[in-house]
């Protein structure tokens, strides 16, 4: 199972805002650039991101992003949940439909094996991922000088 971009990158995002003090508050482009991503990529992902509680977008002069305390806390496989959307692994029913799907066994096992990966995610938080040596290395990450 391969995570979407939209999901690396959210995560990507949280990770970077869960280990900035609460006196930083970077705009979604220094966000952006700090993890080498396309400023409209960030853009949208910020905004599924506060639409899921998860970052608080503060506008005008002293604004810019910040992780809310239930980001911090939120459990890693919930946000991947939502964030990924519920669905198979394998396209079953398609256009057009897997002509196997009512006698196949592969559908229910990699429903087994996906349920594990989410229970494995499950207990962990997004500051339990910035714990060191990840914080550090997220802290020392600087903007992309800009492109000529």
């Amino acid at each position: 199972m391969r995570l979407t971009k939209r999901t690396d990158l959210a995560l990507r995002i949280a990770m970077r805002l869960a280990v900035l003090g609460e006196e930083d508050s970077p705009i979604t482009r220094e966000v952006a650039d700090s993890v080498a991503v396309p400023y409209s990529h960030a853009a949208k992902v910020v905004t599924l991101l506060q639409h899921l509680g998860v970052v608080e977008a503060r506008r005008g002069r002293g604004g810019g992003l910040a992780l809310t305390s239930a980001g911090r806390t939120r459990s890693l496989g919930g946000l991947v949940r939502e964030l990924e959307g519920v669905g198979d692994v394998v396209g079953c029913d398609d256009d057009p439909p897997c002509p196997l799907r009512s006698a196949c066994r592969l559908r229910s096992a990699l429903r087994s094996a996906q349920d594990a990966f989410y229970a494995a995610l499950d207990p962990i938080t997004i500051e339990d991922l910035v714990a060191a040596p990840t914080g550090p290395v997220l802290l020392s990450l600087s903007p992309r000088p800009p492109a000529d």
